[in-house]
């Protein structure tokens, strides 16, 4: 039997083309699986960062967004823990599914990307576009907050040890006095008491000292316009901006961890095929 060496050589050349490809196909493999676990990394520590800012606005901050008697604040705290959470889930899934080539995880991982993403963008445009006309928090007038924290400061310091701590904290670090101005001490049972000769407490002062709330002077104590309530909702606005941010900023990150994860995938099919 006579064999046409032309189809020899085109069937060798062929084949050597394969191999080629499959060798191309294998380095670009490679170099995408390691893309993606760099990603992840990022990702992980994005999701760490969330995590630390709602322990962080609980631990820290609790006491003090209590006086307001609002809800909002710790379900914003919560909501970036859970981010935090489902974000390091995500990207722990996603560093297997890429280390160990496993396309079936890949496909998991880029559902939840998916889904996170399309979360994220909602709650971060809300977030930027209605911050303001929300705040605060939809929930409750700004009248009503103000309202709340007088009333914790006029009936309740000095009558309650954990209400004291967090007034005399909140007017020390926000560098404020009363919740609308020094003048609502004028009301507190406290202050009206004939055994107290202060007129404000001595959290108000520039100084703290002991009975240094004797004066109200200006140059004495502080006479921050708007009050402690003013100070309380930048700070809450200023932590519903912080999320906005980080929505935006990891579902762009989102985009990119997506499109890694599918060509990855369709890499791996390619080489099993």
């Amino acid at each position: 039997m006579c064999i046409n060496p032309t189809l020899t050589l085109m069937h060798k050349a062929k084949i050597r083309m394969m191999e080629n490809q499959a060798e191309k196909n294998s380095r670009g493999t490679i170099c995408l699986k390691y893309i993606l676990v760099l990603f992840n990394v990022v990702f992980l520590v994005s999701g760490g960062v969330l995590l630390a800012v709602g322990v962080w606005a609980l631990v820290e901050k609790s006491d003090l967004i209590s006086l307001l008697d609002s809800s909002f604040f710790f379900t914003l705290a919560f909501a970036f823990i859970a981010a935090g959470a489902i974000v390091i889930v995500t990207g722990t899934i996603g560093c297997c599914a890429s280390l160990k080539e496993i396309k079936s995880l890949l496909v998991v991982f880029v559902v939840l990307l998916l889904c996170i993403f399309l979360l994220e963008i909602i709650a971060g445009t809300l977030a930027f576009i209605n911050y303001k006309e929300c705040f605060p928090f939809c929930l409750q007038s700004n009248e009503e907050l103000q309202q709340n924290l007088k009333q914790n400061m006029q009936q309740k310091y000095q009558q309650e040890e954990t209400v004291t701590r967090a007034v005399d904290r909140l007017q020390q670090e926000f560098r404020c006095c009363g919740s609308n101005s020094s003048e609502d001490w004028a009301d507190s049972l406290w202050i009206q008491d004939q055994n107290n000769k202060r007129l404000v407490p001595d959290s108000c002062c520039k100084t703290p000292a002991d009975l240094c709330g004797l004066r109200d002077h200006p140059s004495n104590i502080y006479r921050l316009e708007g009050g402690c309530v003013h100070r309380l909702e930048q700070f809450l606005l200023w932590q519903l901006q912080v999320l906005g941010t980080l929505g935006v900023a990891i579902a762009s990150l989102q985009l990119l961890g997506m499109l890694l994860a599918c060509c990855l995938h369709r890499n791996l099919t390619e080489d099993t095929n």
